[in-house]
C-alpha cells in the first residue's frame, strides 16, 4: 500500500484534498507532528467531503513516533521538496513507498535536508514559482507512484465493480 506522509501540515483544505485523493486510490495518509487545524474541524471535512470516514489515516505525534510505529526502510522513504535535486519521475517507487511532504509555509523540518539528502526529490518547474500547492504536489507524485507500481485506479475500480 502506498502512503502519503504530511509533516506539520498547516492548511486543513490541503489535508482534506489529499485525504480525498488517498480514499480514491487506496492510499494510507499519515499526519505527523504539529497540525495547524483540528482533525474534526469543518474545513477539513468540507474539503474531504463525505469521504473522510473512508480514509485510512494514522496520527503520529512526532517523526520519531512515526518511524517507530511504521518502521519504514530508508528505500521506502521519498521526501519531496523544492530543495531536491532529483526529479520525482526519476525515483523508483516501491508499492509500499512513503511519500513525505512538509508544511505549506516552510517545507520539511530543517534537519531532514541533511539527514535524508539522498532521498530528496523535487517536482521540476520552469516558471517563476517557488512551489506548487501541497495537495497538487501530493497528487502529482502519488499518481506517478501508482503508475510505476501498476496499482492503477482503473485496475482497482474494475475489481471493485465486479
Amino acid at each position: 500500500m502506498l502512503n502519503i506522509v504530511l509533516v506539520n501540515p498547516e492548511i486543513p483544505f490541503n489535508t482534506g484534498n489529499i485525504g480525498r485523493s488517498c480514499v480514491a486510490t487506496g492510499t494510507r495518509l499519515h499526519l505527523v507532528g504539529k497540525l495547524g487545524f483540528k482533525i474534526a474541524s469543518k474545513e477539513i471535512r468540507r474539503s474531504g467531503l463525505d469521504y473522510w470516514p473512508n480514509l485510512d489515516y494514522r496520527r503520529h505525534e512526532t517523526w520519531d513516533a512515526f518511524l517507530q510505529a511504521e518502521k519504514p526502510a530508508e528505500e521506502q522513504l521519498f521526501f519531496l521538496s523544492t530543495k531536491g535535486k532529483t526529479a520525482y519521475w526519476d525515483a523508483a517507487f516501491p508499492p509500499d513507498a512513503f511519500l513525505v511532504f512538509g508544511a505549506e509555509s516552510c517545507g520539511l523540518p530543517k534537519d531532514f535536508y541533511e539527514r535524508y539528502k539522498n532521498r530528496l526529490f523535487t517536482i521540476p518547474m520552469t516558471g517563476p514559482v517557488r512551489s506548487l500547492n501541497l495537495s497538487a504536489s501530493a497528487a502529482i507524485v502519488l499518481f506517478e507512484a501508482l503508475r510505476q507500481c501498476s496499482c492503477t485506479v482503473k485496475k482497482q475500480a474494475t475489481e471493485n465493480n465486479r
